[in-house]
This record gives structure tokens, C-alpha cells and sequence, in this order.
């Protein structure tokens, strides 16, 4: 018996899709505004969101919606952690965007899949949340900033033991056109074995 389900539609060229991978870019979390998406709409992202690489089936990660009241008193909360005026400054990716979701790494034991897969894994689940947020018309953005990693957030963000932040994805309407930024010249980072 097979422990995969139904069949899925074969793929099939999309030149929107395309197009529209050609241009990703990520727009800056303190220039997101409303409206973002809706409570039906983020639904779907979350769903898209949990379709990614996930080698075992292990599911290792979860997502946190953080919803307007969690985010005042974060935000409140990592400024008196805040040691500079940069890391002040940088609160601002995180008040700003009317919608965020933390991805956050949990790794499970398995003899069988590297703990590093597991956070790839955990990272395509950013992707993927910025995909779906671009194709229901929002900018997005994955981003960590210091309080992801800072030891006496931990707490705060709600991470177990083990567990760690992968991601930040802000979503919404960008306040200013994205422009685009230098990207990396294919022959220069890409390698090809006859």
C-alpha cells in the first residue's frame, strides 16, 4: 500500500508564474502597509506555505500568525532589549507590516534526516509563504533581525528548546514601487558537468 494519496495534475508550462519568478523581490518590511491579506486569503498562504520539501515527512517547523496585540507588546519588549539605536531602528520591520507569520525551525530527532535538511526545509516554508503572499497580489518579506537570535528573546518569541527562528515573513501592500537590485550573473555561479 502506498503512503502517498491521490495524483495531482501533471505540470504544465505557465508563463505568468514564470514571469512573474523572473522579478521576485522582496520588499522592505518597514515600507509594508495595509491592506494585506485578508483572514481568507492568509489561510490559503499558510496552506501554500506548509506545501515544500519536507524529506520524511517530519513537518519540522510551524508557524506563528502575529496578530496586532502580540506585536505591540513584542515590539515593546525587544526595544528594552534593544542595546543601540540600530537595533531600535530595526523594530520597525516588525511593527510596521499589517500581517506577520515567524516560521519558526523545530528540528525533530531522526536517524534518517540531518538536522541541516530539516532547516532547509523550514526555510522553502519561508519561500513558499512569500510566493503564495506575491501571487494573491501583496509584497512580502522573509527576514530575522537580532531578536531572533538575541538569547534573552527567546522567551518572548515563544521558541522550545531546540527550536529556532527561521524567518520573519511580513506581507502587505508596499508603500513605494520595489526597485530592482543587483543579482548574481548566472555563469558566475553556476557550474556545469558534461
Amino acid at each position: 500500500m502506498s503512503e502517498f494519496g491521490t495524483a495531482l495534475p501533471h505540470p504544465v508550462r505557465d508563463d505568468a508564474l514564470i514571469a512573474r519568478l523572473r522579478t521576485r523581490r522582496s520588499a522592505p518590511a518597514q515600507g509594508l502597509a495595509a491592506p494585506g491579506p485578508s483572514a481568507a486569503e492568509l489561510e490559503t498562504i499558510l496552506e501554500i506555505g506548509l506545501r515544500t520539501p519536507d524529506h520524511g515527512k517530519l513537518f519540522p517547523w510551524r508557524l506563528v500568525v502575529i496578530g496586532p496585540e502580540t506585536r505591540a507588546r513584542w515590539v515593546a519588549e525587544l526595544e528594552a532589549l534593544a542595546a543601540t539605536d540600530k537595533e531600535r531602528a530595526v523594530l520597525r520591520k516588525l511593527a510596521a507590516p499589517p500581517v506577520t507569520v515567524m516560521v519558526v525551525s523545530a528540528p525533530v530527532e531522526s536517524p534518517k534526516v540531518p538536522r541541516w535538511e530539516q532547516e532547509l526545509s523550514a526555510g522553502a516554508v519561508c519561500m513558499n509563504l512569500e510566493h503564495a503572499a506575491n501571487a494573491h497580489g501583496y509584497a512580502a518579506s522573509w527576514i530575522t533581525d537580532w531578536y531572533a537570535y538575541d538569547p534573552r528573546a527567546r522567551s518572548l518569541l515563544g521558541l522550545a528548546e531546540g527550536e529556532a527562528v527561521a524567518g520573519f515573513v511580513h506581507m502587505g501592500t508596499a508603500v513605494e514601487p520595489l526597485l530592482e537590485r543587483p543579482r548574481p550573473v548566472t555563469a558566475d555561479k553556476v557550474e556545469r558537468r558534461a
